[in-house]
């Protein structure tokens, strides 16, 4: 089969980085769908597990973490999809990603794709859709409907892949009040489109910029980008007994938790990948989660976070991903179709 992998951890700019390669044709476990893809998206983590993690001498590495295609084959003990299903899902970061013409995936973590959106546009949303979900009600515990009307959410970095779902997860599912930080005029107008009742600038301070939007103290925070930058100042601005949720990797000394503390704030880490790397008891709400975003597209509440479109998948194209997630400037999802 067809496939973008490498060998070695180099620098985007190097051909090698990401290569075009022929690889055998997985074989699906006993819970496995086999899956001919047909659209993928790129993600951070992609670049992240490129720059630091090597295969075994010899081997390649396929990485991707959103995909769309068709079911072609099914494990023995799959019960909730037949050949022909049409999928999508974020797989699982402990086995081969989604860049190759076929992928294995577990039945517990994929779903139905909305019959609404294209390949692509519905590529876009797996990985992202499913951090979002846990974060706002698995981790930080939001209620839904309007039970939390008086409070306030605000998410940092809203204009990138998590924070494109999350604010409209939160403005369609929730009664928070939603402000995102975004620090162009393009991400900012993004921001506003998607849902936010108010956006600020996270290039200037964040507590003085928060208080200009004459809101309360936020119940809820999110840290999606540069959190070590942030830090001092989301524990300044949090209400006392607020919660704060982070995706990202800040940097060793980076946050000192113990700033926390005399609000009584709780800290609450993300990591979209935990369920399957543990195949933990609850691993399958992670399809259910993915049905119902499906279902939230199908009825016109939640629209597709592409940004752009890459083109064909091949190693040119996902290099050129690479180098713009790289760059700090990308908007909502980068996505590639077709081999």
């Amino acid at each position: 089969m067809k496939a973008v992998a490498y060998q070695k951890n180099l620098p985007i700019t190097d051909p090698a980085a990401l290569q075009d390669v022929a690889l055998p044709d997985p074989v699906p476990g006993a819970r496995d769908l086999l899956v001919e893809v047909r659209a993928i998206a790129v993600n951070p983590v992609d670049t992240k597990v490129r720059a630091g993690v090597a295969p075994e001498p010899g081997q390649w590495k396929v990485l991707g973490w959103d995909a769309v295609g068709t079911v072609r084959a099914v494990g023995p003990a799959v019960t909730h999809f037949v050949p022909g299903d049409r999928v999508w899902y974020a797989g699982a970061i402990h086995r081969p990603g989604a860049n190759s013409a076929l992928h294995t995936v577990d039945e517990r973590i994929a779903s139905h794709a909305p019959a609404s959106l294209d390949d692509a546009r519905a590529a876009a949303l797996p990985l992202t859709a499913i951090t979002a979900w846990e974060l706002l009600f698995h981790r930080l515990q939001v209620p839904r409907g309007d039970a939390a009307q008086e409070q306030t959410l605000l998410v940092v970095g809203a204009a990138g892949g998590v924070g494109s779902i999350l604010v409209q997860l939160a403005r369609q599912l929730t009664g928070l009040t939603v402000v995102g930080t975004a620090s162009r005029p393009e991400t900012r107008d993004w921001v506003e489109q998607l849902g936010a009742h108010a956006v600020i600038d996270h290039r200037e301070p964040l507590a003085e910029a928060y208080r200009r939007t004459g809101l309360p103290a936020p119940a809820f925070v999110v840290g999606l980008t540069q959190t070590d930058q942030h830090f001092a100042q989301i524990a300044e601005l949090i209400a006392p007994q607020g919660r704060f949720g982070l995706i990202d990797d800040p940097a060793a000394g980076g946050i000192d938790i113990g700033k926390l503390k005399r609000k009584s704030v709780s800290l609450h880490w993300e990591l979209m990948f935990t369920r399957s790397l543990f195949e933990t008891p609850d691993m399958v709400e992670q399809q259910r989660l993915l049905t119902e975003v499906a279902a939230l597209v199908d009825a016109g509440r939640l629209r597709s976070t592409l940004g752009d479109h890459f083109g064909r998948i091949n190693a040119e194209n996902l290099r050129r991903a690479h180098a713009l997630l790289e760059s700090g400037q990308a908007r909502g999802k980068i996505v590639l179709e077709g081999f």
